[in-house]
């Protein structure tokens, strides 16, 4: 029947939304052809007609709300699906009679007659529609949408509550098909239904306007709603700066949850739905959308950028970098909800705000640098050569920033290395490999690490007992490689780095060996090597006496020294008792006899046992405060960590 009136050999025609017409070309203001009625009669005989009219009359006007107070108060969609459908389908048959009556007589009274009829059928489709919207807002929440649309794949055919064909599915149909689905994927997969069908035969009558009109106003208080009650508001640059940063830090994890539910349930709901009721027409859909989301939409994704503006501070790296890993890892589903051209402001926000956060990363690791560098050198150092403070806070911050490697790797693709950033081969292979799948990002955080170290160099210094500078630098590039091997500094830096400053630790150890007890070995070294010589009692006497003043000076140098590293602590403890204790203890079973024999004398020299001697050393490196270190006593027994220790 449409392709029939809609013929392009018949007058083209202006039809308004009230059914009157206007006629582009002057022969439509002649009298009709006497073969009109002809056709017309085979195709829309008067009694075919005048039944439609008054089907189509019976119905509209029960449910005029004007005209009966049940109708008033009644919804005609939740009272009987079977009579809405019927509805449906009177309105649009009303709509094939009012087109055809125009191009036979714009001045009919029966078109009159429809022109009112279907004014009366809008102001009831209108307000079922308005009221499927505002009752099933529990049901037609973006979540519950996007939970609907995975079960209607299956149901489709079941639910739908109008067929193309015109057939009407009864309530018991309806509620079998429905089974297979929970209920509220069931209320919410109906309503959209009744609301598509509203929506199509509205706008087929040219009440598209007062339809989108509800539409926007409702389903963008959702949205609204949404956002706000996720924590996310609009704020101003002035703000952000104003604000201490434990509460921007807040709203910050209000955002990030928001960003989750947001592109999983509030627009990716919306976007289904509103591509759901207004598939008919890909313009209105696209309009309605833009209005609904894009004023939530452009709050969410401009706050990163905010934030990206305030002070830049390294404490609010982390955060930072959570922002942009989580627009980034919802990128693909931002430009799917938002691929309209019209919404490309949306994706342009979110971009935008990705390159802000972008820039905070690279300006807050240069700021991070700066703070390295000028680290005081007049601090007070590390107590007894252990790990200096700026070493931790350095490790800590870089092991942290690791775990945002991927979102690094990114940042620092396309960065350019700066005319004076150098780093020595030795330090660390810069080459591209494949084992070096981020070169920018770990050349990066070497360059940070050897910033790190030079200062230490210098902080070195500022210990009077030379022997003490080493353990200082192998105690911190201990914990430097510890940290490394411990996070995902390790994917960065890599195992061969690591292993090399492994053998630059064991170096600094074995100097400050060699520094911190080089006398008390040298004072039994030469008698050892010297097995052949027969020594007198006097030399022995000598001998032993250098050794307990040597060994009784390091012991108290010494003895404030840490190790905080039990593995690095062992390996130092190991080394100097095969040096110190095994040489003594062979000077000792050969000369101890020759110093006297009465017990007495003996112990006026020989101060000291073997066993002595191994647990002295024992009890070093666990670092003791000054007043302990000046008023301990000599003897073993004020140690009690060397009963824990075994010579090997």
């Amino acid at each position: 029947m449409r392709s029939i009136c809609f013929n392009p050999k018949t007058p083209s025609l202006s039809i308004s939304r009230y059914g009157t017409a206007t006629s582009s070309s002057p022969s439509s203001q002649r009298t009709t052809p006497a073969s009109t009625p002809t056709r017309r009669q085979s195709l829309f005989p008067d009694s075919m007609m005048d039944q439609m009219i008054e089907s189509a009359a019976v119905l509209i006007m029960k449910w005029d709300p004007e005209s009966s107070s049940y109708a008033k108060v009644t919804s005609l969609f939740y009272e009987s699906k079977v009579e809405a459908q019927q509805f449906i389908h009177c309105v649009n048959d009303l709509q094939k009679a009012m087109h055809f009556l125009v191009t036979e007589d714009s001045s009919s009274e029966k078109l009159i007659l429809c022109q009112s009829l279907m004014q009366v059928a809008m102001k009831r489709l209108q307000k079922e529609f308005y009221q499927i919207l505002s009752m099933n807002r529990a049901y037609l929440d973006p979540e519950s949408v996007s939970t609907t649309r995975s079960s209607r794949a299956s149901t489709r055919s079941s639910t739908s509550d109008y067929d193309d064909d015109g057939g009407a599915t009864t309530d018991d149909e309806i509620r079998v098909a429905s089974d297979s689905i929970s209920e509220v994927e069931q209320v919410s997969s109906v309503a959209m239904d009744e609301l598509k069908s509203i929506a199509e035969c509205m706008i087929s009558a040219g009440y598209a306007k007062e339809c989108i009109s509800i539409y926007k106003v409702i389903r963008k208080s959702i949205i609204d709603e949404g956002i706000y009650r996720m924590g996310v508001e609009k704020l101003s640059s002035s703000q952000i700066n104003k604000t201490d940063w434990d509460v921007i830090e807040m709203r910050i994890k209000n955002w990030l949850d928001a960003v989750k539910i947001s592109m999983r349930t509030l627009f990716n709901g919306e976007r289904i739905l509103c591509d759901h009721v207004f598939s008919a027409s890909d313009s209105i859909r696209e309009s309605c959308f833009l209005d609904i989301s894009k004023e939530g939409a452009l709050l969410l994704f401009g706050f990163p950028e905010l934030v990206a503006k305030s002070k830049k501070t390294p404490e609010k790296m982390f955060r930072i970098l959570d922002m942009y890993n989580s627009i980034f890892e919802n990128w693909p589903e931002i430009e799917a909800i938002f691929s309209y051209e019209s919404t490309a402001v949306v994706r342009t926000q979110a971009f935008n705000s990705l390159v802000k956060l972008a820039e905070f990363v690279q300006a807050v690791l240069s700021d991070f640098e700066s703070t390295i560098q000028k680290d005081s050198s007049k601090s007070v150092p590390a107590q007894g050569g252990g790990v200096h403070r700026l070493t931790i806070y350095v490790m800590n911050y870089l092991s942290l920033l690791a775990d945002y490697s991927n979102i690094l790797i990114d940042i620092f693709r396309d960065w350019t290395r700066p005319t004076n950033f150098s780093i020595p081969e030795s330090f660390f292979d810069s080459s591209d490999s494949e084992d070096s799948p981020a070169p920018a990002m770990s050349l990066r955080v070497a360059w940070l690490i050897l910033v790190l170290l030079c200062k230490l160099d210098g902080k070195a210094k500022q210990y009077n007992d030379v022997s003490l500078r080493y353990l200082f630098l192998a105690n911190n590039l201990q914990h430097v490689i510890v940290k490394v091997r411990t996070s995902n500094l390790q994917y960065l830096l890599g195992e061969e780095w690591a292993a090399k400053q492994e053998t630059i630790v064991k170096q600094f150890a074995e100097t400050y060996e060699e520094l911190g007890w080089g006398h008390v070995i040298a004072a039994l070294k030469e008698t050892n090597n010297n097995q052949t010589a027969v020594m007198t009692p006097g030399e022995a006497k000598t001998v032993f006496r250098n050794f307990n003043a040597s060994f009784e000076e390091a012991y108290r140098k010494q003895r404030a020294s840490v190790v905080p590293n039990q593995k690095l602590r062992d390996e130092i403890k190991v080394s100097l008792a095969r040096k110190v204790v095994s040489s003594y203890k062979e000077f000792y079973e050969t000369h101890r006899s020759r110093v006297g024999n009465e017990e007495n004398e003996i112990r006026c020299y020989v101060k000291y046992t073997p066993e002595d001697v191994a647990n002295y050393l024992s009890d070093l490196f666990f670092g003791v405060s000054e007043s302990e270190s000046s008023s301990a006593s000599s003897s073993p027994s004020s140690s009690p960590r060397w009963r824990h220790w075994r010579i090997l």
